[in-house]
């Protein structure tokens, strides 16, 4: 069996949300996809237990995709009460939502808890109130520090979803909305770059020459340093970058299908770099999932290395796991 983490994702459109945010095209995505009801969750379940690798102790229901907790009250506990049952049976270990934090109170928290919910994502995206202003989102930064803190007290996994790039938003900002985060204490983080897509305010701002996105180095880079900044904390980044996205609706800004390897990619040299003194030659042991992250796509990371004056060459080491790298100076 695999010990690997998995979610068995149930897809729920925007049809809770009270706001417009700058950048989400809800009315794309709500008319292309229909309202889950109880027999799609049974369904998803029943599909993913036929996996091999399927472990229950592994395995949670998530409800993604919009505001959770703001959708019809009957409408919410109807699909958490089927999700529930496969908890009751050691099917699943639990369920994971994602929500909005000024969509969360002590009141929703004691309905979740009764319903076998484990972890709540809430979508932070920024830590300033500027930018969250400047982007529709309809709370403050104080918001997400108090519905946090409940998350918290009643015993739930948080994470804390933040975007990149965001209209009025800036490296410096984003730099220090993870400070901000690291405080809050969440036990995970996804990091999104924020993309241009159509029928969106963010869109017409583009559009008008007032938005510019940003370059796909830059947002890298960025989402690099905000994840060492998060594991240097102690808190476990899941995600970077969207899974995906619907080629119909992109208009600009920095999607790349392998966006998470690129800044693992990144983040590994960023830390062979602040190790590397002496120019020579060495060798770098990797773990063996990391061997092409460290090469870099197209051997970039390998040749930035040399122009630099450091000859490197790039080992397999089974004792070294995820991101972990070992230097030795070649004899």
């Amino acid at each position: 069996m695999s010990n690997k983490h998995s979610n068995i994702s149930i897809f729920v459109p925007h049809i809770g949300c009270p706001n417009m945010c700058s950048y989400c095209n809800q009315r794309h995505i709500t008319g292309k996809c229909m309202p889950p009801k109880k027999a799609d969750v049974t369904r998803a379940v029943n599909t993913a237990k036929k996996s091999k690798n399927y472990d229950p102790k592994t395995t949670e229901i998530a409800f993604f995709g919009g505001s959770f907790t703001a959708i019809n009250r009957k409408y919410m506990t109807d699909l958490l009460k089927t999700a529930s049952s496969f908890v009751d049976k050691g099917a699943v270990s639990g369920i994971r939502i994602s929500t909005r934090p000024d969509a969360i109170d002590e009141e929703i928290l004691e309905i979740l808890k009764s319903y076998n919910v484990t972890a709540i994502e809430l979508g932070a995206q920024s830590m300033n109130d500027r930018v969250l202003r400047m982007n529709n989102r309809g709370h403050t930064a104080s918001a997400i520090v108090k519905a946090s803190k409940l998350i918290k007290e009643k015993g739930f996994e948080l994470g804390l979803q933040i975007m990149t790039g965001l209209y009025c938003d800036s490296d410096s900002v984003s730099l220090k909305t993870a400070e901000k985060i690291i405080e809050i204490k969440p036990d995970t983080v996804r990091i999104y770059p924020t993309i241009v897509l159509k029928d969106t305010d963010l869109c017409t701002l583009y559009m008008d020459g007032i938005y510019k996105p940003q370059s796909l180095n830059s947002a890298v880079n960025l989402a690099s340093k905000l994840y060492s900044m998060f594991t240097q904390a102690g808190i476990k980044v899941i995600r970077l970058g969207l899974h995906s996205i619907e080629e119909d609706a992109y208009v600009a800004g920095p999607w790349h299908p392998a966006f998470s390897e690129l800044c693992q990619s990144q983040i590994m040299l960023n830390g062979v770099l602040s190790e590397l003194k002496d120019k020579g030659e060495y060798i770098i042991y990797v773990s063996k999932s990391a061997v092409s992250k460290m090469i870099g796509q197209a051997r970039k990371n390998i040749i930035h290395l040399r122009d630099l004056g450091y000859d490197c060459t790039v080992k397999e080491d089974e004792n070294l796991k995820n991101l972990e790298y070992r230097i030795e100076r070649s004899v």
